[in-house]
């Protein structure tokens, strides 16, 4: 796994799990207080750190994939509010930034195994 050209190290990955781990938490216990957003149907998918670990970017998939979009607006609109919760959760020097991204891996996977599929008939 790489990250612009550069191996992605042992403590990126080992930050973003945490991150990942802290998140899932808060969505379940719907501590961060979005409006209109409710938070227990989020899925944190994969956290990527930036090798400074300034910046985060975070893969998330609401349950079913209904509303994608939507959901990842509202969380980039608030992230200084989960960034908010999340510090109280996580010790860290520098807390990173939240860039939250719709994860299309499950398409793509949907993708791929229906053209193995038809290759097989």
């Amino acid at each position: 796994m790489t990250y612009l050209g550069k191996p992605v190290t042992q403590r990126q990955l080992r930050v973003g799990e945490m991150i990942k781990q802290a998140l899932g938490m808060i969505f379940i216990r719907d501590e961060a207080k979005l409006p209109n957003l409710s938070t227990k149907e989020i899925t944190v998918t994969e956290v990527r750190m930036s090798p400074d670990l300034k910046t985060a970017k975070i893969f998330v998939m609401p349950l079913g994939g209904k509303d994608a979009e939507e959901v990842v607006s509202k969380l980039k609109e608030f992230s200084f509010v989960i960034r908010k919760v999340l510090s109280k959760k996580i010790v860290m020097k520098f807390l990173p930034k939240l860039f939250f991204v719709k994860d299309d891996s499950f398409d793509y996977a949907e993708k791929i195994e229906n053209l193995i599929k038809q290759t097989n008939k």
